[in-house]
């Protein structure tokens, strides 16, 4: 089995650098295509999934990872299953349950940062200033329905604790927190849809 991520930009790379061996194991090989942001990859993506169609061996897999940024997830969802379904290739949304299928589209609920604070400690390992218990307050007890941006969010935090006084470096930060990070243990809904369906390909 070999897994072809398509992702929006570096720090969704080096996320999936560390977490993606920890949820499948060693024997599962992939590679990660990083686009300059969604626009270009909502662009892009028709032509690059029409060029996996003419050779995309049977035991490969596509996995598409969107930010949902407060898009409305069923509809984004409903835009990428579209475009695979145009280009002729069959979702696992699609197939159903033990169905044949070559792409997997999942979203971050509503951005790669709502992973970390899904994982309050990988965060503070990755962090140590940042003060015990941050995940029983009310504004963060929910990853994926934290306000106003996940990214900003964690920006706001780090800066509270000392760190990145200049603004947040997202690839920097991602880079240090999700190689603490537990697939077992994180609490984002998305992040755990995600993950299952990574494991089923291992099953």
């Amino acid at each position: 089995m070999h897994i072809e991520f398509l992702v929006e930009e570096p720090s969704a790379e080096v996320t999936l650098n560390n977490l993606v061996p920890k949820i499948v194991g060693p024997e599962i090989s992939y590679n990660i295509h990083v686009f300059q942001g969604k626009p270009d990859m909502m662009k892009s993506l028709p032509i690059r999934l029409r060029g996996y169609r003419s050779w995309l061996p049977d035991n490969w897999r596509i996995v598409v990872l969107f930010d949902e940024d407060r898009e409305g997830c069923l509809k984004l969802k409903e835009q990428l299953e579209k475009i695979a379904k145009d280009e002729g290739l069959i979702t696992r949304s699609v197939a159903g349950p033990g169905g044949s299928f070559q792409v997997i589209n999942r979203l971050a609920i509503e951005e790669l940062e709502a992973w970390f604070f899904g994982d309050i400690t990988a965060l503070r390992t990755a962090y140590p200033k940042v003060p015990k218990g941050i995940d029983r307050r009310r504004h963060y007890r929910n990853p994926d329905a934290i306000q106003g941006g996940t990214w900003q969010a964690l920006e706001r935090v780090l800066k509270s604790a000392g760190y990145y006084r200049g603004g947040l470096p997202k690839k920097e930060a991602a880079l240090r927190i999700s190689q603490y990070m537990d697939p077992t243990r994180n609490t984002s809904k998305s992040f755990q849809v995600f993950r299952d369906a990574l494991q089923e390909l291992v099953i």
